[in-house]
């Protein structure tokens, strides 16, 4: 079953906080007179903030209705209402946000990284301000504008160096487990892995990368069959893509072509990202491929090959 508490996208409704009315006041001090109604304060603006902390939107699900404060009506003597406090929403790095259209709205790339993604309502202005030479005793002020209501639809990407692409059962997740210390479900059927993997590989320690598993690709995938966008959403965010296909294959480079197909299908910049090939599983075959710079025999069950491909992958992206 998926780990239900990944969740990478969610829909919520925000809206900013209404700005304050402003004051009808007049003073009452003997040799004193006149309007000082003050300004109505901002309403509350609605930012989305980076943070590491955060590797899910699980948080955002049971959740769907967020609101900043109203801003506070003005008050005599001039002085401005307080302006509503702003509601600042945490999501993981790599999160994007869209409108009810689609249009992008801010994208989350760095920790502690602010957006801002709904302004407050303004204050209304207070009644001093419409005093002239005709009106000296102004009995009006403007009212606050209302807050903005919209709906929010939250995407997490997966943030990692290098992405394994490759059709189910190929060894993926067998690869990441001996690369890494992490520990992906392991088995001889398709779809053994249904959400992203992360695992950090050590590598010269200044070197050291993160590399995701991704569920398996399938012909058809840009199209919506298997897990469709769900895992090519993910690979947009990679800087270097691992091709992993099984030496079991009858024709190793016409998967290779499908799952190049697949992903131009989805985005055709993807095929302008840095990629290498390797030939998993590759202790269960007799015959020999020769190594060279863009292909890599590895056996993860034998530990073999390991250390050139985790050198090549360091190198592409430092």
């Amino acid at each position: 079953m998926p780990n239900p508490n990944l969740i990478d996208k969610v829909n919520i409704l925000c809206r900013s906080g209404d700005g304050g009315n402003g004051l009808v006041h007049f003073r009452r001090e003997k040799f004193k007179g006149g309007p000082d109604g003050g300004d109505g304060g901002d309403g509350g603006s609605i930012v989305l903030c980076g943070t590491s902390n955060l590797r899910t939107l699980l948080h955002l699900k049971y959740n769907k209705n967020y609101k900043a404060q109203n801003g506070v009506t003005g008050q005599r003597s001039r002085k401005k209402g307080a302006s509503g406090k702003k509601l600042i929403l945490n999501v993981p790095i790599g999160t994007i946000a869209r409108d009810q259209q689609g249009n992008l709205l801010c994208e989350i790339k760095h920790n502690k990284q602010e957006s801002l993604i709904i302004s407050g309502g303004k204050g209304g202005l207070g009644n001093w301000h419409f005093r002239n030479s005709i009106n000296r005793t102004p009995i009006y002020a403007k009212p606050g504008s209302p807050g903005v209501e919209l709906w929010l639809t939250l995407e997490l990407k997966i943030l990692a160096d290098v992405g394994l692409v490759g059709l189910p059962n190929t060894g993926k997740s067998t690869l990441l487990s001996v690369l890494t210390l992490a520990k992906p479900r392991i088995g001889n059927y398709a779809f053994t892995t249904l959400t992203p993997k992360l695992g950090l590989v050590k590598y010269k320690e200044e070197k050291s990368f993160i590399i995701s598993d991704l569920p398996g690709l399938l012909k058809g995938a840009s199209k919506g069959k298997g897990l469709g966008f769900r895992f090519l959403q993910h690979i947009e965010r990679n800087v270097v893509l691992l091709f992993l296909i099984s030496a079991e294959e009858k024709n190793l480079f016409y998967i290779y072509k499908i799952l190049l197909q697949e992903l131009s299908y989805y985005n055709y910049n993807l095929l302008e990202k840095y990629r290498l090939i390797s030939i998993s599983k590759y202790d269960l075959i007799k015959n020999n491929l020769t190594q060279n710079k863009s292909i890599f025999c590895i056996s993860s069950h034998y530990l073999n090959g390991l250390n050139n491909l985790k050198k090549a992958l360091s190198y592409k992206i430092l």
